[in-house]
């Protein structure tokens, strides 16, 4: 039998990075992504939003791709907003989303990161975020 852990950090926008997600609405969003995560035997370790992006940590399992979980957790979640009808517009993420591999010793650091969000983007726009994490990973 295999054994691996493989960490993936996980950042994606609503669309046109929209300030969709209030504080009601992150509550029941946060706890239904998790529950169908689980349901699709998807490991979120931690997650996170504020009103216009999410970060997740996941563990991929051996026969899981990123592109399949981002599909799952972004399609599913955007629909079931929908459906239930939570905001009165149409909700939607951006289809561009960053997943970067994360070391077994920096798990603790991006657990934290993810934890203050609402604190760190007193000083950040998620803009600047983004841009910082296309820089410091070399993307484009």
């Amino acid at each position: 039998m295999p054994f691996t852990k493989i960490w993936i950090h996980l950042i994606w926008s609503t669309k046109n990075r929209e300030k969709l997600i209030n504080k009601e609405l992150k509550q029941i969003l946060l706890q239904h992504i998790k529950e169908n995560a689980r349901l699709k035997n998807i490991f979120i370790d931690s997650l996170n939003c504020i009103q216009d992006h999410i970060h997740l940590l996941i563990s991929l399992g051996r026969e899981q791709t990123i592109s399949k979980i981002v599909m799952l957790i972004k399609g599913e979640s955007s629909n079931w907003i929908n459906r239930n009808k939570l905001l009165k517009g149409k909700f939607e993420w951006q289809d561009e989303y960053i997943a970067v591999s994360v070391s077994e010793s920096q798990v603790d650091r991006v657990r934290e990161y993810i934890k203050d969000q609402e604190e760190h983007h007193r000083l950040k726009s998620f803009e600047e975020e983004y841009n910082l994490f296309l820089k410091k990973y070399h993307f484009g």
